[in-house]
């Protein structure tokens, strides 16, 4: 499958995920803003692979990610963002989402499993997210272990390195 075909709005990937489980397979979505991809991000997302047979992005879109990184976010726009993490081998699917949070996406795609970053407890995981998770019976994952990098740290030194050039 090429890349650009892995790229889905949220009700298209919908009926491909509902196909895919009559047929048996096991989906894991796993969400967020993926500005500036780095190592943590990669480790979270091939973690993430491994709970099911089908995993699924679901990316912040712009105007999400700067009501939840702010003025200057994201510094690479999510059409962008959804091609890079396409041609990901781990990654089957992305889409993208406009809520603050991803409760009407995971209600929508149904996925078995919710995987979170393992820098994430459940007390931070927003409560309508676990409210619908747990409503549908979708396992939460915390994967990828410990946190090592951070977009915004890097697009902050990215910031630092062109203010210190002459």
């Amino acid at each position: 499958m090429s890349d650009r075909r892995k790229i889905l709005p949220r009700d298209e990937l919908a009926a491909v995920l509902a196909e895919a489980r009559a047929g048996g397979a096991r989906v894991v979505l796993c969400n967020g803003v993926f500005d500036l991809l780095h190592v943590g991000h990669v480790r979270v997302l091939r973690a993430a692979r491994g709970e099911g047979d089908l995993l699924v992005v679901a990316l912040n879109d712009d105007a999400s990610t700067r009501r939840l990184k702010g003025v200057g976010r994201p510094l690479q726009p999510a059409a962008e963002r959804a091609e890079i993490l396409s041609a990901l081998a781990c990654v089957d699917y992305v889409t993208w989402f406009a809520e603050d949070t991803v409760a009407a996406t995971l209600r929508a795609l149904r996925p078995a499993v919710h995987a979170k970053g393992g820098d994430y407890d459940p007390e931070r995981i927003p409560d309508d997210e676990r409210r619908t998770a747990a409503e549908l019976g979708i396992r939460l994952a915390l994967v990828g272990g410990a946190k090592v990098r951070s977009s915004s740290r890097l697009a902050e030194l990215l910031a630092a390195a062109g203010r210190s050039r002459p």
